[in-house]
């Protein structure tokens, strides 16, 4: 099992967060665009850009794309009653299964095969940002790429429960 990563979105999904391995060392950095935008990019420890990602113009789809702006994979939530669904589709790798319990913190990523390539999990407390743990256990999904599809599934609930609270959308997360 590889090594857990942690890293963080901002109350307004705005400014840069660390990114932390275990041992509590700095081994990278999230961008938050701006809380208008829902917008990412992953750097790496020099402060280059290593993955991004965001919602389209009038998009439901989260896109993640590379450092060279190229499209590696989309993001789009599934309907379900009693758990929260995603499907990632990396290009590259194929479709990836994303579910959790509905209120569970805790979710899966499952390849085509239904194994098991990472789980990610909210860490956080009441009334602070969403904290994230990250697990990869992927041969072919990079951490960075794995934590944009994380911010994605971040951001579309966001988007849910924002819609759900002006009365523009029914059932949120």
């Amino acid at each position: 099992m590889e090594e857990s990563i942690y890293f963080t979105d901002n109350f307004f999904s705005a400014g840069k967060t660390e990114i932390f391995n275990g041992d509590q060392e700095n081994i990278g950095s999230l961008d938050l665009k701006s809380a208008f935008s829902s917008s990412v990019d992953i750097l790496n420890t020099e402060g280059n850009v290593v993955m991004k990602a965001s919602f389209p113009f009038l998009s439901r789809s989260w896109v993640v794309k590379d450092q060279d702006d190229q499209e590696v994979g989309k993001l789009k939530q599934r309907f379900a009653f009693f758990s929260k669904k995603f499907v990632y589709h990396s290009y590259l790798h194929g479709d990836f299964k994303i579910r959790s319990e509905a209120l569970s913190r805790d979710y899966d990523i499952l390849n085509t095969n239904e194994e098991l390539v990472a789980t990610f999990k909210r860490v956080n407390g009441f009334f602070r940002s969403p904290a994230f743990e990250l697990s990869n256990n992927s041969s072919g999904l990079s951490n960075e790429e794995l934590i944009a599809v994380v911010m994605g599934v971040n951001m579309i609930i966001k988007r849910n429960n924002s819609a759900g609270a002006s009365g523009g959308a029914v059932g949120g997360s």
